[in-house]
């Protein structure tokens, strides 16, 4: 067994196919066939199917172990290449696409600013989606929903932001600067999904409230939720982050008492440990979040969140 034949395991599964993870990684087809079946011969499984490309059990379990491996390959690297010089090596971040949208360009400004030999690689995408990413070592750290219970995750709360309701023109709701949590009962709302952190937040505030909410529709994806709003097909709880930047004419952004604010942070892996680019971006993250944080619209620094694990 070699890197070689885990680095094509690994490109198969994050480009979907053996042509596409041998332009990734810059080599034949060929070549690609031969280290996967090669490794196979070695640990007496299939790992892959042939024809089709799934993964068969046993493929995805060396699959997530080959990616440890090759982050540790790497964490070597950017560790050795940082002592005594400029910090360089490669920072996977994932994000949720509330917060990218206003902290990722600052923030990637510093760091080219700062740490020229650092190569970012962002990936928008949910809590729900980020987190297992993280798991499996497909990304160093991400900016999510908090709270995360995982005891193998680092947690560290950056901010709180209020959660608001966007009415389109015509909605019930419209006409209202704020409204009680209680008004909501029997209004069909654009939701989160049940089980996502911000479904539960809400549905503990509905519960506290005695209300019982109506899901017109459930909604995986601030940006969607916004968009639906925004568009007229319903009215939508959003965090304020949200909120569309040019808020058109008509759409209401509704305060609602006894909904609490949601929490985001950053969150890496207990093991291994941050590389220095890694910690370098968190750093530098945080910086960013305390210069400009309290000039985002509904966004509050120094958030308390007793459900995280540090």
């Amino acid at each position: 067994m070699d890197l070689r034949q885990l680095a094509a395991l690994v490109a198969i599964a994050d480009h979907g196919s053996f042509s596409s993870a041998a332009k990734a990684l810059y080599t034949v087809q060929s070549n690609v066939s031969g280290h996967i079946a090669r490794l196979e011969r070695e640990l007496k499984y299939v790992l892959i199917e042939r024809p089709g490309g799934a993964f068969t059990d046993e493929g995805l379990l060396v699959l997530e172990r080959a990616r440890r491996v090759l982050r540790e390959v790497d964490a070597i690297s950017a560790e050795m290449s940082s002592l005594g010089h400029e910090i360089s090596g490669d920072v996977r971040l994932g994000v949720i696409g509330s917060t990218a949208r206003w902290l990722m360009s600052p923030l990637l400004a510093r760091l080219e600013s700062e740490h020229p030999l650092v190569r970012p690689i962002v990936v928008d995408g949910q809590t729900s989606t980020l987190l297992p990413r993280l798991a499996a070592g497909a990304i160093d750290a991400a900016l999510v929903h908090l709270p995360v219970d995982d005891p193998e995750f680092i947690v560290d709360p950056l901010f709180a932001e209020d959660l608001v309701l966007l009415a389109p023109p015509g909605h019930v709701l419209a006409g209202f600067e704020e409204v009680a949590m209680r008004s909501l009962a029997d209004i069909p709302l654009l939701l989160p999904p049940r089980g996502t952190t911000l479904r539960r937040i809400i549905d503990r505030a509905a519960t506290t409230a005695g209300v019982a909410l109506v899901p017109q529709a459930e909604i995986d994806g601030v940006s969607l939720l916004a968009a639906l709003a925004q568009e007229g097909f319903g009215a939508a709880i959003v965090p304020a982050t949200g909120i569309p930047p040019l808020t058109p004419d008509g759409l209401a952004v509704v305060a609602v008492r006894d909904l609490p604010r949601r929490v985001v942070g950053w969150v890496n892996r207990r093991r291994p440990s941050i590389t220095p680019p890694v910690r370098a971006a968190r750093d530098l993250l945080r910086d960013v979040v305390t210069e400009i944080g309290a000039t985002q619209r509904g966004v509050h620094i120094e958030p308390t969140t007793p459900a995280t694990r540090r």
